[in-house]
């Protein structure tokens, strides 16, 4: 971790959703597998890991060929996609798909970070404005009110409501509007470096990644959340 995680001139605080300060709980692997037993998927959890990772990434191949536009739509047609090339063997793809995507808008279905609600509540303390900017649809937005830690969070940045997906600048213009504040004067904090590190500072805002394994020593990372407060 390098000092000045945070640095002057910083008003307001994103964070990234989804691998920074939610993590599914089950795990997503373990999720399909349950639910995909009940619509007649034979698949294990290793092999719906693989299928995952293969559907997801192909899925974001395709928004990037798109330019990174996205909305609801959209959104909803990518999770089909990937819950059918995943689960690809199931009775009813449509009604395993529809319950995967209830599942995961569902507060209870998402581990916090532990150190998510005395951080959050703590720069709030300190007078940072706090939000969240992810790449997510409407659900998000139940998510956040389900978790009391959460109540910190002033706006809501969501890709499928703005019209762009992280890492374009697009996405980026769109948090600074609604934060009412120049790109200099916001962090982003995230745990990807392509859609929230480097996006993020290709569009001149502030950028700190969660780093906890190390990979990158040469960037402004932390290693826990927790470190924000150091």
């Amino acid at each position: 971790m390098q000092e000045n995680v945070i640095p002057a001139g910083v008003r307001a605080i994103f964070f990234d959703a989804v691998g920074t300060l939610l993590h599914p709980e089950p795990t997503a692997s373990a999720a399909y597998a349950t639910i995909g037993r009940r619509f007649g998927s034979k698949l294990d959890e290793a092999a719906i890991a693989r299928r995952f990772s293969v559907a997801f990434h192909r899925q974001e191949e395709k928004d990037r060929a798109a330019g990174w536009r996205t909305s609801e739509v959209r959104e909803v047609q990518r999770w089909r996609q990937i819950v059918g090339e995943v689960l690809h063997d199931t009775a009813d793809p449509e009604a395993c798909f529809q319950a995967l995507f209830t599942h995961f808008a569902r507060g209870d279905s998402w581990r916090i970070d532990p150190d998510a609600g005395q951080v959050l509540a703590g720069l709030s303390a300190r007078s940072y404005t706090l939000g969240v900017a992810s790449n997510y649809d409407h659900r998000l937005r139940k998510i956040v009110a389900a978790l009391p830690e959460f109540a910190h969070f002033a706006h809501l940045a969501i890709s499928a409501e703005l019209g762009w997906r992280k890492p374009s600048p697009e996405f980026f213009s769109a948090v600074t509007a609604q934060a009412g504040l120049d790109a200099e004067q916001i962090l982003l904090v995230g745990d990807d470096l392509k859609n929230d590190y480097q996006g993020a500072s290709a569009a001149g805002l502030h950028a700190v990644l969660l780093d906890p394994e190390c990979r990158f020593p040469a960037l402004n990372r932390i290693r826990g959340l927790g470190n924000l407060l150091s």
